[in-house]
C-alpha cells in the first residue's frame, strides 16, 4: 500500500475546483538557511493522506532542482543516484523536448532553466484572499530566515468553466493509482501501479521503480517536470478562421485538433456535433476508448488528445508504459470572445507533469508523441495544438469521401522556461533539513 502520509498531496490528488495558484522559485544564499526552510516546509506541506484540506486551505507543494539539492549539502553520492535527465536539466533537454527555435532556453525568462533556480513552491487556494494571507505569512517567515532568495512569481487560477486559454475544458482526465484509494476519470482504464508515479513501488514493467538513495530520501517522491507555455489564442482563433468556411466549421477543426469539443465533450462519444451537457458531466466525459475507431472518424490520431494518451488504440510501444499525472493551469487574463488580434499580453499555462519516469513518460511524449508520428504511421506529422510547428505544419484527418488536410501550422503554444524537480516526500523533507556536511 501506498503511505499517503509520506508523499506530498499534490502527487495523488486532483486540484480542487475553481482554485487559484502561485509558482514561487528560490535560491538557497546559506546552506543553513536551505536546511531550516527545509524543515519548515515538512511541517506545512500536505499529505496525499489527507483528503478534504485542498479544497478548504491553502495547500503547499514544494520540489527541488538538482542544483538546490546541491545547495543543501546533499552527498555527491546521492546525488549521482538521481535520473541523469534530472542532473541535466530541462534547459540541457531542449532538443529532446522540441524547445528551439523561439521555444529554446536562451529565449526563457530568467532565472528559468537556471542554476540559480533551487526550490519550487506550488501554493494553492479555493480563493485569492486566502491564497495571499498565506503568501504574506511565507514572505514574512523567509525574510525573518534570511540566507533565501525569492526570483521569481507566477500567479495562476483555474476559471469555475474549468477552460484553459484556447477555450477548452481543462484537467479531464486523471488515472486511478493502485493503492492510492483516488479514482480515475476513465473506467475503462485499470489502476496503473503506483511507480509510475511513486519512487519505491512496483511499476508496469514488473520491477520498482528506482529511487535516489539513500531510500529515506527517494522513497515516495517523484519527479515534476514544470513548464510555463505562452498560448498565442489570436493566432489559434485566427488560422481556424482563415482555414474554416464558416464560423460552425470552425469549431469542427478546432475539435478535430483537440479531440474534444471546447466544452470537454469527447468527439469519441459525440463525434458530429457537441454536446455541452456531456462535456460538463465529470463521470461520463471520459468514459471511452479508440479501439472502436481505428481509422478515427471520430477522434483523429493525429488530435492533441488522442496524441497525448492512445489509450487502448493501436500503436507503437505500450502506452501505459508512457502515462503521467498532468497538472495545468491558466496564467494572464482571457483574450475576449471574437479577438483575432494579439493584445500584446502575455497568457497560456503553467503545467506539471508528474511521474517517476522522466525519460519513457514526459521526455518520450514529447519527443515521439507530441512532436512526431510515427508511432501512428503518419512520419514526422506534430500534434496540430501543442508541437514545435515552424509555419509549414500540417494535419490531417479522416473524412469521408477524402481526407481533409490542413496546412500552414504555425507554433501556437511557445515555451517559456521550465525545470525538472524532485518533489521529495515528508520524511525525505525532514532528512533534508538535518544534513551536517
Amino acid at each position: 500500500m501506498l503511505e499517503l502520509d509520506d508523499i506530498q498531496s499534490g502527487v495523488l490528488r486532483p486540484r480542487p475546483s475553481p482554485y487559484v495558484a502561485t509558482y514561487i522559485l528560490l535560491r538557497i544564499d546559506e546552506r543553513s538557511a536551505g536546511r531550516e526552510l527545509m524543515r519548515r516546509l515538512g511541517a506545512a506541506v500536505t499529505p496525499a493522506s489527507d483528503p478534504g484540506s485542498a479544497a478548504a486551505d491553502p495547500g503547499l507543494g514544494v520540489a527541488l532542482t538538482y542544483h538546490g539539492l546541491e545547495a543543501l549539502g546533499v552527498p555527491r553520492d546521492s546525488l549521482d543516484s538521481f535520473a541523469w535527465e534530472f542532473r541535466q536539466g530541462m534547459a540541457a533537454r531542449a532538443k529532446t523536448l522540441g524547445d528551439d527555435g523561439e521555444s529554446s532556453p536562451e529565449h526563457w525568462e530568467p532565472p528559468l532553466g537556471t542554476s540559480e533556480v533551487h526550490v519550487v513552491l506550488t501554493a494553492l487556494s479555493p480563493n485569492q484572499a486566502r491564497l495571499e494571507a498565506a503568501l504574506d505569512r511565507a514572505h514574512t517567515a523567509l525574510r525573518a530566515l534570511g540566507g533565501i532568495t525569492a526570483l521569481w512569481r507566477q500567479d495562476c487560477h483555474a476559471l469555475s468553466t474549468g477552460k484553459e486559454p484556447f477555450g477548452f475544458r481543462d484537467g479531464i482526465s486523471h488515472p486511478a493509482i493502485e493503492g492510492s484509494g483516488i479514482p480515475g476519470s476513465n473506467p475503462h482504464e485499470a489502476p496503473l501501479k503506483p511507480g509510475e508515479f511513486v519512487l519505491g513501488y512496483p511499476d508496469e514493467t514488473g520491477g520498482i521503480s528506482p529511487m535516489p538513495r539513500p531510500d529515506v530520501l527517494g522513497r515516495n517522491g517523484t519527479y515534476v517536470a514544470f513548464r510555463k507555455l505562452h498560448q498565442r489564442v489570436a493566432a489559434f482563433r485566427q488560422y481556424l478562421k482563415d482555414a474554416a468556411s464558416s464560423p460552425e466549421d470552425e469549431e469542427v477543426l478546432a475539435a478535430k485538433m483537440m479531440g474534444r469539443w471546447r466544452s470537454g465533450a469527447p468527439l469519441a462519444l459525440c463525434p458530429h456535433h457537441d454536446v455541452p451537457g456531456l462535456g460538463a458531466d465529470a463521470s461520463r466525459n471520459n468514459d471511452f476508448h479508440y479501439s472502436d475507431d481505428p481509422t478515427g472518424y471520430k477522434t483523429p490520431p493525429a488530435s492533441h488528445i488522442r496524441r497525448a494518451n492512445p489509450r487502448d488504440a493501436s500503436v507503437a510501444g505500450v502506452v501505459r508504459l508512457h502515462r503521467m499525472i498532468r497538472r495545468g493551469t491558466a496564467y494572464g487574463p482571457e483574450l475576449p470572445d471574437g479577438v483575432l488580434e494579439d493584445d500584446g499580453v502575455d497568457r497560456g499555462l503553467m503545467f506539471a507533469f508528474i511521474g517517476a519516469h522522466l525519460g519513457r513518460q514526459f521526455e518520450f511524449v514529447q519527443a515521439e508523441w507530441v512532436n512526431g508520428g510515427e508511432f501512428l504511421g503518419l512520419g514526422d506529422a506534430k500534434d496540430p495544438i501543442a508541437g514545435a510547428h515552424d509555419g509549414a505544419g500540417d494535419f490531417s484527418f479522416p473524412k469521408r469521401p477524402i481526407p481533409r488536410r490542413l496546412q500552414g501550422l504555425s507554433r501556437f503554444v511557445v515555451t517559456r522556461g521550465g525545470e525538472y524537480c524532485f518533489m521529495p516526500g515528508l520524511r525525505a523533507l525532514r532528512w533534508l533539513a538535518e544534513l551536517q556536511t
